[in-house]
């Protein structure tokens, strides 16, 4: 089961979207990120860096994650949403509950590595020590373009 959006989460999505979308034209899979805190002001935004960078951990999330706690003065991200574009992996799941993120709002599924309800649900698993709010399918339609059209034009 999935929560619904908020109005927030649509605009940070739209934030979202748009680093996804420069990822994609610099080569890098389009997928992006951005984590908002509890005043709903964006402390931390990413997108795929692992081509650029060389980096197998850059992923848009993981990129996030890294900005908002050092804007925050710390790991413990409790307060925060992460929205990213595409569902968490299980690396970025981890890095998520290892990070306390209190909710994730996603865009479009991934039904071959997502950990967020798709494959696993890893955020939401119960003998874990932390879970967090998942919220998927925000934005869904564009955030599966943007993908689509970066794979189509690969094959």
């Amino acid at each position: 089961m999935t929560l619904p959006a908020r109005e927030s989460d649509l605009t940070a999505m739209d934030r979202a979207l748009a680093n996804a979308a420069v990822a994609g034209e610099g080569g890098e899979i389009p997928v992006g990120a951005v984590v908002v805190d509890a005043q709903g002001i964006i402390i931390g935004e990413g997108a795929n860096l692992r081509e650029r960078s060389a980096d197998p951990l850059a992923h848009a999330e993981v990129v996030a994650l890294r900005e908002a706690a050092a804007a925050a003065g710390s790991w413990n991200l409790q307060d925060c949403t992460l929205v990213v574009t595409l569902e968490p992996c299980l690396m970025c799941a981890g890095a998520i509950l290892q990070a306390h993120v209190g909710r994730v709002v996603f865009g479009a599924w991934d039904a071959k590595a997502g950990a967020a309800g798709s494959m696993y649900d890893v955020l939401r698993d119960r003998r874990l020590p932390h879970r967090a709010e998942v919220v998927g399918g925000v934005r869904e339609e564009a955030a599966s373009t943007l993908l689509r059209t970066f794979f189509d034009a690969r094959r």
